[in-house]
């Protein structure tokens, strides 16, 4: 078991009341536009005073004469974007507020997304600290129009999501990634198959067993299964490299020191699992994780070995710190062998696709462009950006061996490219496909996005499938 077993418990925040016997205190949210006609102009010239200018996130409290908390105002864009009404809850835990607060002046259609905010701004990181954060949460009353059970399940599935990137190799590896999954699924009702022999992995997941061979955690292939058999199918499939030393081409000190981040991608496919189940999307769920660590001994694998992979095609292996596209190729060969309307795949892959976009904006790549433009122009709906990016054919070239079918690394400009061309060689037929290639960190904290793990990508994908799948019953 790991040192920190409150991880499987999935604890979140969820500082809401429905009803109270205090006076709310009014949060006042305003946009550039319309701070210019408020009302009260004692109020207006207060604000002027401290410099308030309605910028998205500033907050500006007022006190009454006896130092009590009047109102709070604060600054949103347009349209509002989750984070806005963050920087609120961050700023009033900070000063200890006991008080109950009350949405105002918020469009009904933001106010969920107010809400969510509010919660992961409570997300503390304190797990590994000897000394706990005691400060009292504050508390939002509940806008009566909301969807409580979505709000629920938006801030547990992202808190989840952090939580499990920021968790150190030393508390989770793979046994404990597929506990983790093991007590989601047990949540919801889902069968869970666990195949952590190592025989039947070297023959049926040879290169999953390949990558994992070499640590003294042995690696183990996830699959979870919900919802009812004759809705449509979703598959969903994470890359588990729960640490990523780079293998025999290890990494440089710089960038090694995060990659426990590298089990992103199944974290994120936890997390929209979670959203999927708690949302009781009618869908057939499959969620599929490789979870292995990319270690250094006796066994490890090496660059020239050459392996044959679940679907038969061999790999001459140019790059040992290209093990991530390996285990989720074994993964997706497995998601494909029966009839599914859509695979997706999550993973923390490239540093060319960083490179490209930054770390906010994961690259989405997919055999279908009608998909890739809807999830696009979708994750700008909800300002969880993603961009779409070609399948670019003549790049096969580029990724072909001499000596045989595959090279796992063409090296950069272009692994983004290279490596989605990869993984496509591995599905069976031509199923609907999505590859995301995300950061899954932030460097520097913001109000709702503390430093460390971090959620990208996952608001979108349910935003898509809410839509496509949603309307089918």
């Amino acid at each position: 078991m790991p040192l920190h077993s409150d991880l499987l418990e999935f604890s979140f925040p969820f500082p809401f009341v429905s009803n109270t016997k205090k006076t709310p205190v009014p949060i006042i949210a305003l946009t550039e536009k319309n701070y210019a006609t408020l009302s009260n102009k004692g109020d207006l010239s207060l604000l002027k005073a401290q410099g308030f200018k309605a910028s998205a996130g500033q907050v500006i409290p007022l006190f009454s004469a006896q130092g009590g908390l009047k109102k709070i105002y604060v600054g949103i864009s347009t349209p509002m974007g989750l984070y806005d009404l963050s920087a609120v809850a961050q700023k009033m835990k900070e000063i200890h507020a006991q008080a109950v607060f009350e949405l105002s002046n918020i469009q009904e259609e933001d106010l969920e997304t107010a809400c969510i905010a509010w919660g992961l701004a409570c997300h503390a990181q304190d797990r590994y600290k000897s000394k706990k954060d005691e400060k009292a949460l504050p508390t939002l009353l509940f806008p009566q129009s909301v969807n409580k059970d979505k709000i629920k399940a938006y801030i547990r599935s992202i808190c989840l999501i952090r939580d499990m990137i920021n968790t150190p190799a030393n508390d989770l590896g793979p046994q404990e990634l597929a506990d983790a999954a093991q007590t989601l699924a047990k949540d919801h009702g889902a069968t869970i198959d666990i195949i952590d022999n190592q025989k039947t992995l070297a023959q049926e997941f040879p290169l999953v067993y390949t990558v994992g061979k070499a640590s003294d955690r042995p690696p183990c292939l996830i699959d979870v299964r919900w919802g009812e058999e004759n809705n449509p199918k979703i598959t969903l499939v994470g890359k588990g490299v729960i640490f990523d030393t780079g293998g025999l081409n290890i990494k440089p000190t710089p960038y090694m020191k995060n990659m426990k981040k590298d089990m992103g991608g199944a974290a994120h496919v936890l997390g929209l699992a979670n959203l999927i189940m708690s949302m009781h999307l009618p869908v057939r769920l499959r969620v599929i994780i490789p979870a292995v660590e990319n270690s250094i001994s006796g066994p490890a694998f090496r660059p020239g070995d050459i392996i044959t992979s679940r679907k038969g095609l061999t790999i001459e292996n140019t790059n040992t710190d290209a093990e991530g596209r390996l285990v989720l190729a074994d993964g997706l060969t497995l998601a494909s062998e029966e009839d599914t309307d859509l695979i997706i795949d999550c993973a923390t892959l490239t540093g060319s696709a960083r490179a490209a976009l930054g770390p906010d904006v994961p690259p989405i790549f997919s055999n279908n462009t009608g998909i890739a433009q809807d999830l696009q122009d979708i994750s700008f709906e909800c300002q969880d950006h993603l961009w779409a990016m070609p399948l670019l054919s003549q790049y096969n070239k580029t990724i072909e061996s001499p000596i045989a079918d595959l090279v796992n690394s063409a090296g950069a400009p272009g692994d983004l490219i290279y490596s989605a061309l990869f993984l496509q060689k591995f599905l069976n037929g031509t199923p609907d496909w999505i590859h995301v290639d995300m950061y899954a960190w932030n460097d520097k904290s913001k109000a709702g996005r503390p430093s460390g793990g971090s959620d990208t990508g996952v608001r979108a994908l349910y935003a898509y499938l809410e839509k496509r799948f949603s309307s089918q019953n």
